[in-house]
């Protein structure tokens, strides 16, 4: 195993205490994770304790733990380092109470010998959460304690208010890590060194040279299990104000003082202090034909499962400049790009039907799938007589380095950033706020759902949204595969 630099782990052991610890998030990433992190020695030690509904022992909690492990890890899981991570789960069920939880807590930090942090990791519903930070105050576990806590964080403008206001009854605002999991991936975090550390793009990253920008997160999967979530939610609650807002914030952020938590948080503050409120008019809903058959739906339901909208940023780099975001369930693709589409310069001085300007703007797009890519489209010329030009691209992709192995899951990074108190990845109470304010006018006076097939790329409204720009997805001309010479 290579050996991890220093200052990438936390300083001190943790104890995880893990609510939902039987959950799918829990089953799928977080357990997974946490296997990973200690077996690559990121964590200097670690104790886990699983709490839940479900009426287990440790005993059963790590064989549901090795299960988990063999379905949804993606990496080799050893009998040596299971045997390691295995000693350090325990189990306390829900209906045990805080006295129970205090002395598993107790016993785990003991275990570990000198000074320990925790770590209270919220894998459950937002109805559920409040009741967990309660048991968390009424055991005694809120020193030398950070809690994470799964999105949605409120509704609107008031339940966030209430929300946040009831959190910090309890936890300190520095304590509460609200996670994005779009932002624990190494190409989103990539966005700040390809802006920052190159003088090639941050003289150009303005309203000059932009022309407009997409950020475009469509979906194959449709509800599985979560009807009754998602009739409270829909897609814009559920996936623009928790995710899109906070990519569009790295994106479009002035340069912080430094790269650390809190100068970075505050540039992403400014952005949402400087967009203006969405307007109905400027957003399309949709929902998938068949929705209001699936189990748990109201047959009438006015849910939307689809979502693209027009915002703007009301500030000297980006005054005038349109943002597009669009996501939805049951689409075409799955995709998650940022487009950035550059202004195009005059071309009186290229000959009729030579091409240019025929294939729209220059673009450069980040994906910001796990094995991050981008590309940057120009035009050039053909080669032989005449002008005659044609769009090209240069493409990076992170299999070119040979470090892809390197690359950290975003629930890993996440965990691991919360660990040691970095908060650069997650939101703050006032930036929340601040974008369920900017949502009131949309969820007061929301514009009617409109149908659209599954499989499709949403309701054909989309295009006057856009217009006269077009939707980069689907793409036109597929990524380059990585793995092939040429092309």
């Amino acid at each position: 195993m290579a050996k991890i630099p220093p200052g990438v782990g936390p300083r001190f052991p943790q104890v995880v205490v893990l609510f939902g610890a039987t959950g799918d998030l829990a089953r799928r990433k977080l357990l997974p994770g946490l296997y990973h992190l200690s077996a690559a020695g990121f964590i200097p030690g670690c104790r886990i304790i699983g709490v839940s509904l479900d009426d287990l022992d440790a005993d059963g909690f790590r064989a549901a733990a090795r299960g988990a492990l063999g379905e949804f890890s993606s990496r080799p899981v050893t009998e040596a380092d299971w045997a390691h991570f295995a000693q350090g789960l325990d189990y306390v069920p829900l209906a045990a109470g805080p006295a129970a939880l205090k002395t598993a807590v107790d016993a785990a930090e003991r275990s570990l010998g000198g000074e320990t942090r925790r770590l209270h990791y919220l894998s459950v519903p937002p109805s559920a959460a409040l009741s967990a930070v309660q048991m968390l105050g009424e055991a005694g576990l809120v020193e030398r304690s950070r809690i994470v806590m799964e999105k949605p964080f409120g509704t609107d403008l008031a339940s966030a208010v209430t929300l946040n206001a009831r959190l910090h009854q309890t936890f300190a605002e520095e304590q509460i890590f609200r996670i994005d999991h779009f932002l624990g991936k190494e190409p989103a975090q990539n966005i700040l060194a390809f802006r920052f550390a190159n003088g090639l793009f941050e003289p150009i990253w303005n309203r000059n040279f932009i022309d407009h920008v997409q950020i475009d997160v469509p979906e194959t999967l449709g509800l599985g299990t979560r009807a009754g979530f998602y009739e409270q939610t829909g897609a814009y609650r559920d996936m623009v104000v928790t995710h899109l807002f906070q990519i569009l914030a790295f994106m479009a952020m002035e340069p912080p003082t430094a790269l650390e938590p809190a100068p970075i948080s505050e540039e992403k503050n400014k952005v949402f202090r400087s967009m203006l409120p969405i307007q109905p008019a400027d957003v399309v809903r949709g929902q998938y034909a068949g929705y209001r058959g699936e189990p748990g739906v109201d047959p009438e339901s006015e849910t939307e499962t689809f979502i693209a909208l027009k915002c703007y940023i009301d500030n000297w780099r980006w005054a005038g400049v349109p943002f597009f975001l669009r996501t939805g369930k049951r689409m075409a693709e799955g995709q998650r790009i940022i487009s950035i589409a550059f202004r195009e310069p005059p071309k009186s001085m290229f000959p009729p039907g030579s091409g240019v300007g025929a294939q729209g703007p220059d673009h450069l797009t980040f994906d910001l799938a796990d094995a991050s890519k981008m590309s940057l489209s120009f035009y050039g010329k053909r080669p032989g007589p005449g002008m005659r030009l044609d769009k090209l691209s240069l493409q990076f992709a992170m299999h070119d380095t040979g470090l892809i192995g390197e690359v950290l899951e975003a629930y890993e990074r996440l965990i691991l950033d919360a660990m040691r108190g970095d908060r650069t990845l997650f939101t703050t109470a006032e930036g929340i706020e601040r974008l369920w304010q900017v949502s009131t006018q949309l969820l007061e006076s929301p514009p009617p759902v409109r149908l659209y097939p599954p499989g499709s790329w949403g309701p054909k409204s989309i295009h006057q949204l856009i217009a006269p720009h077009a939707w980069r997805l689907p793409f036109e001309r597929a990524w380059r595969d990585p793995n092939k010479t040429g092309g």
